[in-house]
């Protein structure tokens, strides 16, 4: 069985290119192919709520508190600087407004957000980003013509704890856009302004790099945490077929076989309570036909694909990166154990390296011939493993681990890439 969508003989070919070659590294045609499934990717919509989880269960609720205290820390620091400097200001009411639209500003949003269940609409996001600026404008007056006294905007650098406090309720492109125009704004202020001693600038450089600086960190911060949430969200879904039968239908075609469930009850009821007479129209017939021919083919397709194909096909970390050959689906014959410890195997190679850089490809069989008091009670067959973008030297302690579960190895280094070969023993059917 070949997984169709997931490794093409353009890939196959391409993978031997580069082997010949002497490299490693996958061409720019297959990370194209990669990036391009990675887009194309649709998980089936009885799964899309599980991989979008609350994010209070999953700790973003925590995340987000966290970046607020973070960034409440710079703004305690920042109002410090704002008092140590209060006799220096000629005229401070400015600054002390721009301080008090801005800590209004910040109480108010979080205290919305959370009535609104972490959500933060556009009208709220805009409302403050136009307070955000208002603040800046302010203290930039309060402060404008001091820096020989050593007087720089304080409010205005904070703006940026306000952005880092809704980095886990917007998306990042919005906050690092708005970011970016804060210290453009703040940088431009401080072209502007005359100086005696070229020196002064370097108060303001900071003040810069307090405004933008946490935000951008805020936002890379999040966006880890979510990957990462996702990725083990998505290890959780393909685990569940481990329990299949040796041949079965996937996510995907459970929801196909529920809709088809659906529309053939309904035609049925429509007969059986006389909504549709009989004969059928030519229409009503049609579409029974398409129906029964439906099914048809999910049933065929059931008795063809294995567990491990599920896994691959419906992971969008295992898809783009893992092509499978099990004409004979041997994967199915696995007992459990094997199963989870060849499903973490892949699992673990990919996510070792990097993502765009490493590639697996398994081949299951064929049957080898057993010897011995216990030949009729064995199977045996090779599970050839191959990789790119992953060397040996990175492969973590625990992957090791899982391989010798799925039976004993031979490994291999074949141009910076490793190479396993699986000697796999499972109970023989016909004994079953």
């Amino acid at each position: 069985m070949t997984v169709p969508g997931i490794v093409d003989a353009r890939r196959r070919d391409a993978r031997r290119a580069a082997a010949a070659g002497g490299s490693d590294q996958p061409s720019n045609q297959d990370r194209q192919e990669r990036r391009a499934y990675r887009r194309s990717f649709r998980r089936p919509e009885r799964t899309v709520q599980t991989t979008r989880a609350n994010q209070s269960g999953l700790g973003g609720r925590h995340l987000g508190i966290g970046l607020t205290f973070s960034g409440g820390f710079i703004t305690l620091f920042l109002f410090g600087q704002f008092a140590v400097q209060w006799s220096e200001y000629p005229d401070p009411t400015p600054s002390l407004i721009a301080w008090g639209l801005l800590m209004a500003t910040t109480v108010l949003a979080l205290i919305t957000v959370q009535r609104l269940s972490a959500r933060m609409p556009d009208w709220l996001f805009a409302a403050a980003i136009a307070t955000g600026v208002a603040v800046v404008v302010l203290d930039l007056i309060g402060s404008w013509g001091e820096t020989d006294s050593g007087v720089y905007p304080t409010a205005a650098a904070a703006v940026g704890t306000l952005l880092i406090s809704l980095a886990t309720v917007r998306r990042g492109h919005d906050l690092v856009s708005a970011a970016m125009a804060l210290g453009l704004l703040l940088f431009l202020g401080a072209l502007t302004e005359e100086r005696a001693d070229p020196l002064t600038f370097a108060p303001d450089l900071l003040a810069i790099s307090l405004a933008i600086l946490p935000p951008l960190l805020g936002v890379a911060t999040v966006r880890g945490f979510r990957r990462m949430a996702q990725r083990e969200l998505d290890l959780v879904l393909v685990q569940s077929t481990i329990s299949q039968p040796q041949f079965a239908v996937g996510m995907f075609a459970s929801e196909e076989l529920a809709r088809i469930d659906l529309d053939a009850e309904t035609l049925l009821d429509d007969v059986a309570k006389g909504r549709t007479a009989l004969p059928l129209s030519s229409e009503k017939s049609t579409t029974a036909a398409d129906l029964a021919t439906q099914l048809r083919l999910h049933l065929i397709r059931g008795r063809r694909e294995t567990w491990l194909h599920h896994a691959i096909t419906e992971s969008e970390f295992l898809g783009p990166s893992v092509g499978l050959h099990d004409p004979a689906g041997l994967a199915g014959m696995l007992d459990p154990d094997q199963r989870d410890a060849l499903l973490r195997t892949i699992w673990l190679l990919i996510s070792d390296t990097t993502r765009d850089e490493a590639s697996v490809s398994l081949s299951l069989g064929p049957i080898r011939p057993t010897h011995g008091v216990s030949a009729r009670q064995k199977l045996r067959f090779p599970i050839e493993l191959t990789t790119t973008g992953v060397p040996r030297r990175r492969v973590d302690p625990e992957t090791w681990q899982a391989i010798r579960i799925v039976g004993p190895h031979v490994d291999s280094s074949r141009d910076g890439s490793l190479h396993l070969e699986i000697e796999c023993s499972i109970d023989n059917p016909a004994d079953a």
